[in-house]
């Protein structure tokens, strides 16, 4: 597949890397591009995986599978965000995640071992994809512990706003994307139902202005709350 219009220099990894560079990266490394499908499994868990995986396009979630065989999902992934570097970099650990596509997704593949030693032939540009990558463990850190702390809320009501805090923290507005009904309610780990009688009281207190797919919170009468 050809790369060059699909602006794989705006990607957070390899932010700083010019658009040439990323093409010495790619043959360099023998990096590809595959396509999945909506709806089909990008990685699955405990699946044998050498690849780091970045989103060029489409939306992936993360499905968190329990000692049962239960599904939850953990988080949502975007372009740009990363997949497969836990059971790339470290494959003697079990990795109980998988990966499902939400709409038909683009994903470059990294092989991890040639990242590793391409270092001679890419020079800066291989420090630069380095310091990215690191940057990028980081971020997928801090989610991990927003996922936390949303979970750990008392009710479904501060569930959903401190969801909705976090979500105009990263998307950097006060009217936010957010899923559908029933995903957003899988995100929460909560009843649908219960979710949009929730969504309903904060809508009739003023609290929630909510379209299709977005949601906004009103900041004043949120921060009354405190």
């Amino acid at each position: 597949m050809q790369v060059y219009h699909l602006d794989l220099h705006e990607l957070p990894l390899f932010q700083g890397v010019p658009a040439a560079e990323v093409e010495q990266f790619i043959a360099a490394t023998g990096a590809k591009i595959k396509r999945v499908s909506r709806g089909a499994r990008i990685l699955e868990a405990y699946e044998e995986n050498h690849n780091i995986g970045v989103i060029v396009e489409g939306e992936a979630q993360v499905l968190a599978e329990d000692r049962f065989g239960n599904e939850n999902v953990s988080h949502n992934l975007e372009r740009g965000e990363m997949l497969g570097s836990t059971s790339a970099i470290m494959p003697q650990i079990p990795y109980d995640m998988a990966i499902e596509a939400l709409t038909d997704v683009l994903v470059l593949w990294i092989p991890y071992q040639s990242l590793l030693t391409a270092g001679p032939k890419l020079g800066h540009t291989h420090g630069l994809v380095m310091k990215n990558l690191l940057e990028a463990f980081c971020r997928k850190n801090v989610l991990m512990m927003q996922k936390i702390k949303i979970l750990s809320q008392k009710t479904l009501r501060e569930r959903l706003i401190l969801y909705l805090l976090y979500k105009e923290q990263r998307q950097g507005k006060a009217r936010v994307q957010v899923p559908g009904r029933v995903q957003l309610a899988k995100e929460l780990e909560c009843n649908r139902s219960a979710l949009t009688r929730e969504i309903s009281s904060m809508q009739t207190e003023g609290l929630l202005h909510t379209g299709e797919d977005w949601m906004e919170l009103d900041a004043v009468k949120i921060a009354a709350m405190d």
